[in-house]
């Protein structure tokens, strides 16, 4: 139980902190519920797909494999069914009415789908995965949030930056989960000496967009 513990308590922290970041307007609890929800929900699919994919894989070597699943496998997969959960969710609803709601919805998405994985490697790993993922990889799902959400307000707010906004909504997440677990997947020593920097520039982009959005109801990029 404390382990299990241990691996949602980094979720529901990071998500009561982004709910009181929201400063105009709270968005309605069962719309946030829903948005966890489909988080959750869409573990299932991307499983399938990923190990399709993992499948699909061509011979290569080590440092193109690694590439592979990172950025196809993990990132375009994982990322892909976020953004049309989200968007399918909030963005004809009329409680999507200011940028920093996307945001919100977003990282509720990207935490619901956190929450499981989380749940799997902290079982398997125990308590020092649980400390360990609760600084890295779960915080970093949110920040993919963050992004999505971030480029997914602006595009809602303002209809002539709407295509290439949701273009980036998508494939800037892409990338920086890519990189995430590239980092990772290949194994090479001076690569991983950067992880710790790459995940405290993660960070401080997330805070960048989130203090844009917040500090105002209406954000020109």
């Amino acid at each position: 139980m404390a382990v299990l513990l241990a691996s949602l308590a980094p979720v529901f922290i990071i998500l009561f902190y982004i709910y009181f970041r929201d400063k105009y307007e709270k968005e309605p609890l069962k719309l946030l519920v829903k948005a966890l929800l489909l988080g959750i929900v869409i573990v299932i699919p991307v499983i399938f797909v990923e190990r399709l994919l993992l499948n699909l894989m061509p011979p290569a070597g080590k440092v193109a494999e690694a590439a592979y699943q990172a950025f196809v496998v993990a990132g375009f997969t994982e990322e892909l069914f976020k953004f049309l959960a989200l968007y399918l969710l909030v963005w004809k609803s009329p409680s999507f009415n200011e940028q920093f709601d996307g945001i919100v919805y977003a990282v509720f998405v990207s935490l619901g789908f956190a929450g499981v994985e989380n749940v799997m490697y902290v079982m398997d790993g125990g308590m020092q995965t649980a400390l360990s993922r609760s600084l890295t990889a779960v915080p970093a799902h949110a920040i993919f949030g963050v992004t999505m959400g971030y480029y997914l307000g602006i595009a809602h707010m303002y209809e002539e930056l709407k295509s290439k906004y949701l273009v980036k909504a998508l494939l800037v997440p892409i990338v920086l989960h890519g990189i995430y677990d590239f980092i990772l997947m290949v194994e090479i020593g001076w690569l991983l000496l950067m992880f710790i920097p790459y995940v405290i520039v993660l960070y401080s982009m997330a805070i960048k967009k989130m203090k844009r959005l917040s500090d105002s109801s209406i954000f020109k990029p």
